[in-house]
Protein backbone atom coordinates (compact mmCIF):
# COMPACT_ATOMS: atom_id res chain seq x y z
CA UNK A 1 0.00 0.00 0.00
CA UNK A 2 0.76 3.76 -1.11
CA UNK A 3 1.84 5.81 2.05
CA UNK A 4 -0.43 8.41 2.36
CA UNK A 5 0.99 12.42 2.89
CA UNK A 6 1.87 12.32 6.68
CA UNK A 7 3.51 8.68 6.81
CA UNK A 8 5.37 10.37 3.91
CA UNK A 9 6.17 13.19 6.00
CA UNK A 10 7.44 11.12 9.10
CA UNK A 11 9.65 8.94 7.54
CA UNK A 12 11.39 12.14 5.76
CA UNK A 13 11.51 13.51 9.24
CA UNK A 14 13.28 9.90 10.83
CA UNK A 15 15.41 9.85 7.76
CA UNK A 16 18.95 11.28 7.85
CA UNK A 17 18.75 11.38 4.38
CA UNK A 18 16.85 14.98 4.22
CA UNK A 19 18.84 18.21 5.34
CA UNK A 20 15.74 20.20 4.04
CA UNK A 21 13.22 18.74 6.24
CA UNK A 22 13.70 18.59 10.29
CA UNK A 23 11.79 18.39 13.64
CA UNK A 24 11.79 21.62 15.34
CA UNK A 25 9.92 23.11 19.00
CA UNK A 26 11.30 19.66 20.49
CA UNK A 27 9.73 17.70 18.19
CA UNK A 28 6.40 19.37 17.68
CA UNK A 29 6.80 21.33 14.48
CA UNK A 30 7.73 20.31 11.08
CA UNK A 31 10.51 22.79 9.88
CA UNK A 32 11.35 23.40 6.08
CA UNK A 33 14.05 25.10 4.15
CA UNK A 34 12.18 25.97 0.99
CA UNK A 35 14.81 26.37 -1.30
CA UNK A 36 16.47 23.60 -0.34
CA UNK A 37 13.46 21.44 -0.08
CA UNK A 38 12.83 22.26 -3.69
CA UNK A 39 16.02 21.55 -4.63
CA UNK A 40 16.48 18.38 -2.72
CA UNK A 41 12.90 16.71 -2.49
CA UNK A 42 10.98 17.95 -5.75
CA UNK A 43 13.74 18.00 -7.72
CA UNK A 44 13.91 14.48 -7.57
CA UNK A 45 13.94 12.45 -10.89
CA UNK A 46 10.29 10.37 -11.23
CA UNK A 47 11.26 7.29 -9.79
CA UNK A 48 13.14 8.95 -7.16
CA UNK A 49 10.46 11.26 -5.58
CA UNK A 50 8.67 11.23 -2.83
CA UNK A 51 6.16 13.48 -3.64
CA UNK A 52 4.28 13.55 -6.78
CA UNK A 53 4.95 17.10 -8.03
CA UNK A 54 7.74 19.62 -8.33
CA UNK A 55 5.78 22.55 -6.77
CA UNK A 56 6.06 23.60 -3.49
CA UNK A 57 2.45 25.02 -3.05
CA UNK A 58 1.42 21.47 -3.56
CA UNK A 59 3.22 20.04 -0.42
CA UNK A 60 1.76 23.10 1.27
CA UNK A 61 -1.45 22.33 -0.04
CA UNK A 62 -1.14 18.98 1.02
CA UNK A 63 0.33 20.18 4.48
CA UNK A 64 -3.09 22.44 4.74
CA UNK A 65 -5.39 19.54 3.96
CA UNK A 66 -3.90 17.30 6.44
CA UNK A 67 -4.47 20.06 9.84
CA UNK A 68 -1.19 21.37 9.50
CA UNK A 69 -1.04 25.37 10.78
CA UNK A 70 1.93 27.55 9.86
CA UNK A 71 3.52 28.78 13.02
CA UNK A 72 4.61 32.80 12.74
CA UNK A 73 7.92 33.03 14.69
CA UNK A 74 8.55 36.08 16.41
CA UNK A 75 11.37 37.94 16.16
CA UNK A 76 12.26 40.57 19.66
CA UNK A 77 13.43 43.85 17.33
CA UNK A 78 16.89 45.82 19.07
CA UNK A 79 16.08 49.70 19.50
CA UNK A 80 19.55 50.48 18.28
CA UNK A 81 19.81 50.43 14.06
CA UNK A 82 23.08 48.58 13.56
CA UNK A 83 21.62 45.86 15.89
CA UNK A 84 18.14 46.13 14.34
CA UNK A 85 19.60 45.47 10.39
CA UNK A 86 21.45 42.85 11.58
CA UNK A 87 18.62 41.09 12.90
CA UNK A 88 16.35 42.02 9.50
CA UNK A 89 19.06 39.91 7.98
CA UNK A 90 18.95 36.49 10.23
CA UNK A 91 15.15 36.96 9.91
CA UNK A 92 15.61 37.07 5.67
CA UNK A 93 17.37 34.35 6.20
CA UNK A 94 15.21 32.63 8.35
CA UNK A 95 12.31 33.12 6.31
CA UNK A 96 13.21 30.75 3.79
CA UNK A 97 12.31 28.37 6.27
CA UNK A 98 8.42 27.54 7.23
CA UNK A 99 7.70 26.06 10.43
CA UNK A 100 4.45 23.89 10.57
CA UNK A 101 2.65 22.20 13.47
CA UNK A 102 -0.34 19.61 13.77
CA UNK A 103 -1.29 18.87 17.04
CA UNK A 104 -1.47 15.28 16.12
CA UNK A 105 1.67 15.26 14.20
CA UNK A 106 4.43 15.17 17.33
CA UNK A 107 7.43 12.90 17.07
CA UNK A 108 7.06 11.96 21.10
CA UNK A 109 3.53 10.64 20.33
CA UNK A 110 3.77 8.61 16.96
CA UNK A 111 0.78 7.03 17.77
CA UNK A 112 -1.25 9.70 16.97
CA UNK A 113 0.08 9.54 13.46
CA UNK A 114 -3.29 7.38 12.78
CA UNK A 115 -5.31 11.11 13.53
CA UNK A 116 -4.14 12.85 10.64
CA UNK A 117 -6.42 12.36 8.41
CA UNK A 118 -7.27 14.48 5.29
CA UNK A 119 -10.63 17.50 5.48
Amino acid sequence: LPLCFPQKLWKMLESDQFRSIWWSEGGKCVAINKDLFKEEVLGREVCQRVFNTRHIKSVIRQLNLYGFTKVQRDFQRSASLPEFLSEEAAASAHSQILYYYNPSFNRAHPWLLGACKRR
